[in-house]
């Protein structure tokens, strides 16, 4: 009998981690979904109360940090007079994909690695269209996320969003310069500005640099011996 309740505590486990795995990866889907018609409101509510997100060298913290980004800064940059989409004539669709999500063994801690690819733009029969952005442009990058469980609800603790690289659609990769830099100056000085910048060292410039992501997971060889310690990092 000990032996079947060991092997069943094993299954309850795997399939617990299963769920938090499928779990994860909706939320952060639904997070893609949520960005693309610039519900602000709804991506705030997907992280901790303590959550961030780290864009252009930027770290945007809590839910007042994370609605200036996505509301006050992207409402207002994509849509005229600010609010929510969709609207006529302009594209902002974010694919999420080839996630790796690993649960920690207590199962109230995660990490997730996903790649993000962007089209956007506006129809050349929109009357209004944002100010700096490229009337067709591709966008690819890469995340390294942290997640928390609170109660049974998974939630974005950390959100890292590392662009790889951008593309005006006519002249394409190859002859495009990043129409997004980092960012230089904070809240309030910057009122659509970051909590607070990286370190120097750690600033990541834009297309056509590139810059590598370092994987929260390690090589499947070698999975087993460092998985519990690269977790409680």
């Amino acid at each position: 009998m000990s032996d079947v309740e060991g092997r069943l505590e094993k299954l309850e486990n795997r399939v617990g981690e299963l769920e938090d795995i499928n779990a994860i990866r909706r939320l952060h889907w639904a997070y893609g979904y949520y960005i693309d018609f610039n519900k602000a409101a709804d991506v705030a509510q997907l992280f901790a109360e303590d959550g961030e997100v780290t864009f252009l060298s930027g770290v945007f913290k809590g839910h007042e940090g994370i609605f200036r980004l996505y509301g006050t800064w992207f409402q207002n940059l994509f849509l005229e007079n600010g609010g929510e989409g969709p609207v006529d004539g302009f594209l902002l669709d974010h694919f999420q994909m080839q996630d790796i999500i690993t649960v920690a063994p207590d199962r109230q801690t995660a990490k997730g690695r996903f790649r993000g690819m962007l089209f956007g733009g506006s129809h050349e029969s929109r009357e209004w269209k944002p100010e700096g952005l490229p009337l067709q442009f591709m966008e690819a990058g890469i995340y390294e996320n942290d997640y928390v469980r609170e109660g049974d609800v998974w939630k974005i603790k950390r959100l890292d969003y590392m662009m790889q690289w951008q593309g005006d659609y006519e002249a394409g990769w190859s002859k495009t310069v990043s129409h997004l830099q980092p960012l230089t100056e904070c809240y309030p000085d910057n009122p659509i500005g970051p909590d607070y910048l990286l370190d120097e060292k750690d600033i990541r410039k834009t297309w056509p640099s590139r810059q590598d992501v370092p994987m929260h997971f390690a090589h499947p060889k070698f999975g087993a011996l460092l998985l519990g310690q690269e977790l409680k990092q």
